[in-house]
């Protein structure tokens, strides 16, 4: 199928769900939700067709002008015009071309966020919790719902592991290419000697599954419940209200205890195990897919080192993209943190366009 006949199938594709909707009768609650979903995706798409179409048959109009050297002054005019359309078509261009590219079914979702210390001690468990508010920080700033569900801190100001539910639209597309180990290099306050230490935490970002994407049979479900400990594991509640539940299948264990509840723990538990489950699969797919792809950002592989934080140089270094920003303290923030996201999309989204040339 050529370029043109994808613009017309979305166009067209438009136009039918357009006259799907506005017909009378009783419809599938749920039918209808998904009908509406996909029209309202493909009215921005279809808006930049036609404005790349009526943008096209503009520079056509100019360079006919700019043939025509009966008139100088309209000629001069129709070349200054040409340089600007020729600008603006080539960046439509690539947002339709874009806009074709097979769309990540997850990427609308919100996410469960993981974070965990890995190798570096005390110092390791403190980055944790640093890229745990960084993270947080960047959810407020684009209005998302950020819930803690559990954390296990050290009692010294760092966290073993953290997650957190964030929910909003689209929080699966920004965040996704966080996965991986991150490392930090700076000198701890402990250190007397003034030596740069290494440590890492690592983090998953894993789309929130419905029960519509993953039914779980009760069945398939062993939870246990004990009591919850805190730091050092002293006894932190006297009732068996912690959950741990071990899915059979699979074998994936999920536990929680930051609730007093044991019906909430579990609640919560389940979500996390849901998210789990539903990426185990996501990344079989992914895995089969990437045989055939000749590029992508990063392997999705959570054992993957993908950034550094410099903190003696003030860097940050994303490996996967070869980029570097001199604004540590901004990143941490969370507020220059987009400029990293922004980035890796637009490199997987040049990727994915290159697989289709």
């Amino acid at each position: 199928m050529s370029f043109e006949d994808n613009l017309d199938r979305m166009v067209q594709r438009h136009s039918e769900l357009g006259d799907l909707l506005a017909r009378e009768g009783e419809r599938d609650v749920q039918e209808f939700a998904r009908l509406s979903k996909e029209y309202s995706d493909l009215v921005p798409v279809v808006a930049r067709i036609t404005e790349w179409r009526t943008m096209r048959d503009q520079l056509d109009a100019v360079i006919a002008m700019m043939a025509d050297n009966s008139d100088p002054e309209m000629k001069s005019l129709a070349e200054e015009e040409f340089h600007d359309l020729k600008a603006r078509l080539t960046t439509l261009d690539r947002e339709v071309k874009v806009a074709l590219l097979p769309k990540d079914e997850a990427d609308e979702k919100s996410a469960i966020l993981e974070v965990r210390a890995g190798t570096g001690g005390d110092e390791a468990a403190l980055f944790a919790a640093e890229l745990f508010r960084m993270y947080q920080r960047y959810a407020e700033l684009h209005g998302w719902k950020f819930e803690l569900l559990d954390v296990a801190d050290t009692g010294l100001g760092g966290v073993k592991e953290a997650s957190a539910s964030i929910n909003g639209r689209g929080v699966f597309a920004r965040l996704k290419f966080e996965s991986g180990v991150h490392r930090v290099q700076r000198v701890p306050e402990t250190e007397s000697s003034g030596r740069i230490h290494t440590s890492a935490a690592t983090v998953a970002v894993l789309p929130e599954a419905e029960e519509v994407d993953i039914h779980i049979e009760e069945k398939d479900l062993r939870i246990d419940v004990f009591r919850s400990s805190g730091p050092g594991g002293q006894s932190v509640n006297t009732t068996d209200s912690a959950v741990r539940i071990t899915h059979l299948p699979t074998g994936i264990v999920v536990q929680q205890q930051d609730e007093k509840s044991q019906h909430k723990n579990k609640a919560k538990a389940l979500k996390i195990l849901r998210a789990r489950i539903y990426d185990a699969e996501r990344q079989r797919q992914d895995d089969a897919r990437a045989k055939s792809r000749k590029s992508q950002v990063g392997s999705g592989d959570r054992s993957e080192r993908i950034r550094t934080y410099n903190f003696p140089q003030g860097r940050v270094t994303d490996h996967r993209i070869n980029l570097t920003l001199y604004k540590i303290d901004r990143v941490l923030a969370g507020e220059a943190l987009d400029e990293l996201v922004e980035a890796l999309i637009s490199e997987d989204e040049a990727a994915r366009l290159g697989d289709l040339a």
